[in-house]
């Protein structure tokens, strides 16, 4: 198949490259311009998996204004926060023909798609896959080849040849796909599963394992999970997985697949980047109030994660004022 990858950040790049490796075409449409001029500076992009293994994966890369070709299937990474000016810049190649795929964190992404793409032309889903950017024209693969799966499911629940192609595909690339058959059961119960490791990671800045080896893990994940879970069933949304199998998949995650990693949202607070918390325990408050649901612990560490990026911009402008006002005492 013939695939454009909008977005080349660490998820675009572990989708666009594995697929790559299995034999189809990839295109890798990006926005960010020290990435974009690394890579081609270095000819391609160099590829680890769990920090070994460093070596230069050669790929095609395009920016929203120079691509021009026809793909089956457009696959989006990005940001919450930088999605509709994302898709502006590419609606230009975007035609009624061609389908979306996303497995992007939080909520508020499928809608945006919406206004360039079909309904029946929408593919989402979720990814359990870590991966890390380490900086511009390098990616990092955590876990071994194979590792990781993800969840999938059309917009309107009724799969066709394409979506299969896609599976076929992605399953090809061993990212182990499961097709499901309840769309905002699928997207939600990823969610709800980011609302946890996701946040708390960030608000105290330590890795998965830390927390999910914590002797109050159980009581602080179960309390987000009641809440977030309580409001889907007030909302007639069906996930897919019972509170308890939840709470099995995160201590999986966080104590065997992947005690040593930093969730993607850590990354950006780190990063100077905006987090998506409002994409993620914002959403599942706000969805609380539309049904009369107090979400009171997700409105809580959806602040606190406002107060950690609000308390390291301040340190970091202090620092800088620091610093000015020792070189203007050493002269």
């Amino acid at each position: 198949m013939k695939f454009a990858m909008i977005g080349a950040g660490a998820m675009g790049l572990r989708y666009g490259i594995l697929l790559q490796e299995a034999g189809n075409d990839v295109t890798f449409i990006d926005t960010w311009q020290p990435h974009i001029d690394k890579i081609r500076e270095q000819g391609g992009v160099y590829v680890m998996r769990d920090h070994e293994d460093r070596h230069l994966v050669d790929i095609k890369l395009e920016t929203p204004e120079s691509y021009d070709d026809d793909p089956d299937m457009f696959i989006i990474f990005a940001k919450q926060m930088q999605l509709a000016d994302y898709l502006e810049r590419c609606a230009h190649f975007i035609k009624p023909k061609h389908y979306a795929f996303t497995c992007m964190n939080g909520m508020g992404h499928i809608e945006k798609i919406q206004k360039y793409f079909d309904d029946d032309k929408i593919i989402g889903g979720t990814a359990l896959i870590a991966t890390v950017l380490p900086g511009p024209g390098e990616v990092d693969f955590m876990g071994k080849r194979g590792a990781g799966k993800l969840n999938m499911c059309p917009l309107n629940e009724k799969p066709d040849q394409m979506c299969y192609d896609l599976f076929n595909e992605l399953d090809k690339a061993q990212m182990n796909p499961t097709l499901t058959d309840d769309f905002m059961g699928t997207l939600m119960t990823k969610v709800i599963f980011n609302s946890v490791i996701n946040t708390i990671c960030t608000m105290f800045e330590i890795q998965m394992g830390e927390f999910g080896n914590f002797s109050g893990f159980d009581s602080m994940a179960r309390q987000l999970i009641d809440e977030a879970y309580d409001i889907c069933a007030r909302a007639d949304i069906h996930l897919v997985s019972s509170r308890d199998e939840e709470m099995k998949a995160l201590e999986v995650n966080t104590r065997v697949d992947m005690p040593l990693h930093y969730p993607s949202m850590y990354q950006d607070m780190i990063n100077d980047r905006p987090t998506e918390v409002d994409y993620i325990n914002g959403y599942i408050a706000e969805l609380g109030r539309k049904y009369h649901y107090e979400a009171a612990t997700h409105l809580f560490v959806t602040q606190a994660v406002h107060l950690a990026e609000y308390h390291r911009q301040n340190e970091k402008a202090k620092r800088a004022a620091e610093m000015k006002e020792s070189l203007i005492q050493s002269h």
